[in-house]
């Protein structure tokens, strides 16, 4: 089956949302001239009014925060690691000799 999900560019969303505020047109014509869904140019204005320049990251490419919640989340999972082999040679070097 088919995915018929469509991408569109940073590009082609700033331009989208500009061409609103400055056109005067409303939300659901210039959606309806760009052959997007309904709805989309509002989630698209949100997100640039959130993020600002760092709105519309694309595939593969994620925000400074996600990046470094990425790399934490590697660094725990090494400790862990670490810690699990710590505690093995803690309890194999301290138990009793026969």
């Amino acid at each position: 089956m088919t995915s018929n999900r469509r991408t569109y560019t940073a590009e082609f969303k700033q331009e989208a949302v500009r061409l609103q505020a400055s056109s005067g047109k409303g939300v659901y014509e210039v959606e309806r001239d760009l052959g997007i869904t309904h709805g989309l140019l509002n989630k698209w204005k949100r997100q640039q009014q959130q993020q600002g320049a760092v709105a519309f990251p694309g595939q593969g490419r994620s925000t400074p925060e996600q990046e470094e919640i990425r790399r934490l989340k590697r660094e725990l999972a090494v400790a862990q690691q670490e810690r699990d082999i710590l505690k093995k040679a803690v309890a194999i070097f301290s138990s009793p000799k026969p």
